[in-house]
């Protein structure tokens, strides 16, 4: 009973401690926006529920990149996938007649193609991920650009229908008049939580997601024990091929364009909202939700800047950095303790 007691406390300091601090900045800084931007509608219900509407292709994104993660690996093209997908989608959809069902064909195409390879290379030829990736990067950014360097709007009925469909919740709030303005989100919305509760479910409950845990903490350990690791590292690459091109597409529906410099960064934001939800960069360690308040956290300083009207784009990026080194030095203290005990 007291080996039990020991090991729940160890959890609870560990792990789950990280993902406490996590949920708890975000709680203190979308309090703190809705009391000091109160007068600009910040606490307001639809001010939350943009935080979902602009960052459903990110969260799917980052459910791939926590996966990916966790087996100690990472995947630093996810951007120019997302830039590649849409680029690709607005060619074919405005330039050659295709309908929106193929351009989200091609596009999950587009994202398993590059899961495949890259995942080939790293799990079966053992070429360090990050430069694997890294010529992903550039080979989709070049792809792009020889598409087109210039930008295609996407003006497909069906498409725009999907884009622009709202679906109205049963709360909201009132306008100065007294008229009631129901909150709403986009069907990008519902497919990027209903991921989310697939990428959970998967990670927690099936052989495989025991296996990329196993793997990420010691692939060594994981080999004695009779796992496949190459073949689980592939399936790992090969899901996040699939949400990258699956969240490309959502991303597409929020731009409703294609253009050469689009997406640029995204990478950096996947992987520091899963860093901030708790993944170890070293593997073995991450949860689904709590890379969704990395997500969350990183639309609440969006909107934070936006709010305050002043400040430069460029501040999200800074803020998120600082809080990427904060919770990268808090790994690096947990992790030595761990050691120690």
């Amino acid at each position: 009973m007291k080996a039990k007691v020991s090991g729940t406390k160890k959890k609870i300091n560990g792990t789950t401690f990280l993902l406490m601090i996590t949920i708890l900045l975000f709680v203190v800084m979308y309090a703190a926006g809705m009391i000091v931007f109160n007068d600009k509608g910040f606490a307001k219900p639809q001010m939350f529920l943009n935080l979902f509407i602009s960052n459903a292709g990110l969260l799917v994104i980052a459910m791939g990149e926590t996966i990916v993660m966790i087996t100690a690996g990472i995947d630093i093209s996810v951007g120019s996938v997302t830039a590649l997908v849409c680029m690709v989608a607005a060619n074919q959809m405005e330039n050659h007649g295709a309908s929106a069902y193929t351009a989200l064909l091609m596009a999950l195409v587009i994202g398993l193609l590059f899961g495949l390879i890259q995942g080939f290379l790293v799990s079966y030829l053992e070429i360090q991920p990050f430069i694997v990736t890294l010529a992903g990067m550039f080979f989709g950014r070049g792809m792009t650009s020889i598409i087109s360097t210039d930008m295609i709007s996407i003006k497909n009925a069906t498409f725009m229908a999907w884009a622009k469909y709202k679906i109205y919740m049963p709360f909201g709030s009132y306008s100065k008049r007294g008229k009631f303005l129901p909150a709403y989100i986009y069907p990008t919305v519902i497919i990027a939580i209903i991921v989310l509760i697939v990428i959970m479910i998967i990670m927690k409950y099936t052989k495989f997601g025991r296996s990329v845990y196993a793997i990420g903490g010691n692939e060594q350990s994981a080999l004695m024990m009779g796992l496949n690791v190459k073949k689980t590292k592939m399936c790992a690459y090969l899901l996040d091929g699939f949400l990258a091109g699956l969240g490309g597409f959502l991303f597409c529906m929020n731009s409703c364009a294609g253009f050469v410099e689009q997406a640029k960064g995204l990478e950096m934001d996947a992987i520091s909202s899963a860093v901030i939800g708790g993944t170890l960069l070293s593997g073995g360690v991450g949860t689904p939700f709590g890379t969704l308040f990395g997500v969350l956290i990183k639309g609440t300083i969006s909107s934070l800047i936006t709010t305050q009207g002043t400040l430069s784009s460029w501040w999200v990026r800074i803020v998120l950095s600082a809080l990427l080194c904060f919770f990268i030095v808090l790994q690096s203290v947990f992790a030595s303790l761990k050691k120690k005990n």
